[in-house]
């Protein structure tokens, strides 16, 4: 669902603005170039309220179905994702830009948890990096994580978890581990026996687009999924591996998903997925 911002009003300063940047400070609050706002939405015509008084950052939009609690609007251009609140209120989730005559996105939240496979990490006795680094990327795509673990490289383990999120309706789960050549390495092995269908196009497309092209990057075996309605993606183990194959399947997960849980209506009418 398509949202076209009309207005950009502060109401403390009394002026339109052309293009905001929107961010938090280190406690959460929303910002807007620098300054706390309150942010609220509104329909075309009068803004509620008269001006709205200090503080309050005022986003005119061309229509307001949708904006329901817990979704999010996320600029298609600029990058800042913004969180539905009670009220008729926003808060930034996602620091970016948003410009007017922008066309947003309204996104439901996808429920994702985060599994990292590790013997030593398993074990305490190695720091998850890239665990919490997917963990905070994710969120670029409207993901809510609602739980993460770490588990030893064994196919029951990583099996076992798997299902237990997807019976608990998690959309997405993103792995980080296992996904090497040595005799420990048995993350896609554990993922192919509970999978109902495997995406080739997500490990093709981390193979493809990161590591520059070394062989490295080659001979990992970064996969996708489906578990029932989840999605499964497999990366490596390594926080920077883990981060280029996210960026490079970015664009992709969202929509697939929403395929999967039967939110996006399927394009196949005239595209072959």
């Amino acid at each position: 669902m398509t949202i076209r911002v009309l207005r950009l009003y502060r109401g403390d300063h009394g002026n339109d603005l052309p293009m905001i940047y929107l961010h938090t400070d280190n406690r959460g609050k929303s910002l807007c170039n620098g300054d706390p706002v309150s942010i609220v939405y509104s329909g075309p015509g009068p803004l509620p309220g008269g001006d709205g008084g200090a503080g309050l950052l005022h986003l005119v939009l061309s229509h307001v179905q949708g904006l329901t609690k817990g979704r999010f609007l996320a600029s298609t251009g600029g990058g800042a994702i913004l969180e539905v609140r009670d009220g008729s209120s926003l808060e930034v989730l996602f620091p970016g830009f948003i410009a007017v005559s922008e066309r947003c996105q309204v996104w439901d939240p996808i429920r994702t948890a985060v599994l990292t496979v590790s013997d030593k990490g398993s074990r305490g006795e190695r720091e998850d990096t890239a665990g919490p680094a997917l963990a905070e990327r994710v969120v670029r795509i409207g993901a809510v994580v609602e739980d993460r673990d770490v588990v030893p490289d064994e196919v029951e383990a990583i099996r076992e978890r798997i299902l237990r999120w997807s019976s608990m309706g998690i959309e997405l789960v993103l792995c980080t581990g296992g996904t090497g050549l040595s005799p420990r390495d048995v993350t896609p092995e554990a993922l192919l026996g509970v999978a109902d269908k495997v995406v080739p196009g997500f490990g093709e497309l981390m193979r493809s687009r990161s590591g520059h092209g070394t062989p490295r990057a080659f001979l990992s075996r970064g996969l996708g999924v489906t578990v029932g309605k989840t999605l499964v993606l497999a990366f490596p183990g390594s926080r920077s591996g883990a981060l280029e194959c996210f960026e490079a399947v970015e664009p992709c997960v969202r929509h697939g998903v929403e395929i999967l849980t039967g939110k996006a209506s399927e394009c196949g009418h005239h595209h072959h997925h």
